[in-house]
């Protein structure tokens, strides 16, 4: 690959990129987007990613960042990686700016592979069936943007193909799988029939290791395993303690209900505001534990309504002061999504009960009076009315603490996108400004 060699962006290409950008983006606005799309460089594969943005009603896009299957530099120009912001473009050379960003000469300069490739859609996969080492790799099944790296495993493990058409493009990616898919036939065949369950976003590999091995349910040994790991950090005190003799016992139990330490946490915490005996075998391990979860939970709030009663109206007035205080933090730009902040702990306890998560149960709301963290409401734009992904962001850290939507799920790619890449950067500077 040779800087030198790399071509203008190809017209039916931009038409592609913008029909994409339309696709996705159908209210268009002024944040940058990226894209990519596969070429050739001097023989080598190479993926081209292309910025693209909005300004006073035209539509504009540039090379900035060019990346080779077999390259262990990449070359850049006009892009710059913030570790709080992500990434920017500098549109001097455009007209869209008066003044050139510190990091834009216009010219190809280099970094190393792994830094400056921003999240960018490819537009033109079927590029690479021109190149016959990658003929029978399952290209076109790969739904991730890596697809440079996924070339780079593929010629190393030819695996991955097999792995790629079960639809498991993340564990395609895990060289332990692919070691272990080469050598064990009886393994290949266990994730074909559990090919479902493993597209479950964040599994452990351990916890498939070890559900292959002792042939039991995968989400129960990741529910397991997702347990003992926070029961060794220090984020539930109390289970450590009531719990101390018998981690174990508790892991395989949240396992068994495929829960979550959290969840449980909140089943305990409610058990021990209402003042039953956790030490009674009913209460420490109910036989069902989501009816009676929800039925202590529900009683749970009813209790604590009723004792705060007397100052329920202050506090409601207080958690208004800081819904007011920091409303500019609301995001309503165009774009499929909204980011609305919670006005009330009335509001929490619906978000909560409609997405069944417990955001409005615990102590959350006490949380946001005190400015320690803020609840958003992440909502489509056609039914801004209805629950769909809760936000908690750290006030002092300045970066997002927990992203769920239905029932603790992780949302899809282009929620966490917004999230993290649109909304997340705009809170940031609307911060900096309440700060000043």
């Amino acid at each position: 690959m040779k800087f030198e060699k790399i071509k203008p962006i190809p017209k039916y290409i931009e038409q592609r990129i913008k029909k994409r950008d339309l696709k996705d983006l159908p209210v268009q606005n002024s944040y940058t987007r990226y894209y990519a799309y596969l070429a050739k460089n001097d023989g080598e594969l190479v993926k081209v990613t292309v910025a693209v943005r909005n300004y006073r009603g035209g539509w504009y896009c540039k090379q900035v960042a060019v990346h080779g299957v077999h390259s262990e530099r990449c070359y850049v120009k006009d892009l710059m990686r913030c570790y709080i912001g992500g990434f920017h473009t500098g549109w001097h050379a455009e007209g869209l700016y008066k003044h050139k960003k510190w990091y834009e000469d216009g010219e190809w300069g280099w970094n190393y592979d792994k830094e400056l490739d921003p999240y960018a859609p490819v537009v033109n996969m079927e590029f690479i069936g021109k190149f016959p080492e990658y003929k029978y790799s399952g290209y076109m099944s790969f739904t991730r943007t890596d697809v440079l790296q996924y070339l780079r495993i593929y010629e190393q493990y030819p695996q991955a193909e097999y792995i790629v058409k079960l639809g498991l493009d993340r564990l395609a990616m895990k060289k332990q799988i692919l070691k272990k898919a080469a050598k064990d036939k009886h393994f290949r065949r266990w994730l074909f029939l559990h090919r479902d369950e493993l597209k479950t976003p964040d599994l452990y590999l351990d916890s498939i290791f070890r559900a292959y091995r002792e042939d039991k349910p995968i989400m129960e040994v990741q529910a397991y395993d997702a347990a003992k790991k926070a029961l060794q950090g220090s984020a539930y005190p109390e289970l450590k303690t009531a719990f101390v003799d018998e981690t174990d016992q508790l892991c395989a139990y949240i396992g068994k209900h495929r829960t979550s330490i959290a969840t449980y946490a909140d089943y305990f915490r409610a058990c021990n505001y209402l003042g039953l005996d956790i030490r009674q075998e009913k209460h420490r391990y109910p036989h069902d534990f989501w009816r009676w979860h929800e039925i202590r939970i529900d009683e749970y709030n009813t209790a604590k309504a009723i004792a705060d009663e007397e100052t329920r109206k202050e506090f409601y007035e207080k958690f208004a002061v800081v819904a007011t205080k920091y409303q500019a933090l609301q995001h309503d730009k165009a774009g499929g999504y909204i980011c609305l902040i919670a006005r009330s702990p009335k509001e929490l306890i619906h978000e909560g009960d409609t997405l069944q998560h417990c955001v409005g149960r615990m102590n959350y709301d006490q949380k946001f009076v005190r400015e320690e963290t803020l609840i958003f409401f992440v909502r489509n734009r056609e039914t801004p009315e209805t629950p769909f992904v809760t936000v908690e962001y750290s006030l002092s850290a300045r970066k997002v603490l927990q992203c769920y939507g239905y029932k603790d799920h992780r949302p899809d790619n282009n929620v966490l996108d917004y999230v993290n890449r649109v909304w997340l950067p705009y809170a940031n500077r609307k911060i900096n400004k309440i700060a000043a």
